[in-house]
């Protein structure tokens, strides 16, 4: 990305998020990922400008049999699955310091209702599956998206974000999941 289109996603924040992702969803949705948020290295899964060897791209690449030579080719096929990938929020909340009074956990509950808002924007039948990624989204939106009617299939497994030796693990979570709900 760009520095200048860096400085816009700074700006636009969620609309420029929710607009790189819209050129790619689903008609109809098959399976919803739930991730946490849109990293701070400007790495974003929709950016069809990116590498197809970012860490979330590919593992999910990996768990559809995909080995698409651009990033925009992944997407389209992603798209085709029926795959969509949303975020917990759009705030970008994974290099957030220690001591910034908020964690992440509270920036991502204190979203929630956009979270549902998006959801029910895309999905006509709440009982499209949904996985949701990464051990603090699993933990903390679970029990709600639950009780809020969608159908989380993670059934209290956790799954591990694809990064910093991870990445196996993530592979073995994820279609885990995805095989016990065929």
């Amino acid at each position: 990305m760009r520095r200048r289109e860096r400085a816009s996603v700074m700006v636009w924040g969620r609309n420029y998020y929710l607009w790189l992702r819209r050129r790619y969803e689903p008609e109809v949705a098959r399976l919803v990922i739930v991730a946490e948020s849109p990293p701070a290295s400007g790495k974003y899964f929709y950016d069809p400008s990116g590498s197809v060897s970012e860490p979330l791209f590919t593992a999910l690449m990996r768990q559809m049999g995909a080995t698409p030579r651009t990033k925009e080719e992944g997407l389209r096929q992603f798209q085709n699955r029926g795959w969509v990938l949303v975020d917990a929020t759009c705030q970008q909340v994974d290099k957030l310091p220690k001591d910034a009074g908020q964690d992440r956990d509270t920036l991502i509950a204190g979203d929630y209702p956009l979270l549902i808002e998006d959801l029910s924007s895309l999905l006509s039948d709440r009982r499209v599956p949904l996985i949701l990624i990464k051990a603090n989204v699993c933990r903390l939106l679970e029990p709600r998206l639950t009780k809020d009617g969608f159908k989380v299939i993670n059934a209290g497994r956790l799954v591990y974000f694809p990064s910093t030796g991870q990445q196996k693990k993530f592979e073995q979570q994820f279609a885990e999941i995805l095989n016990s709900a065929s």
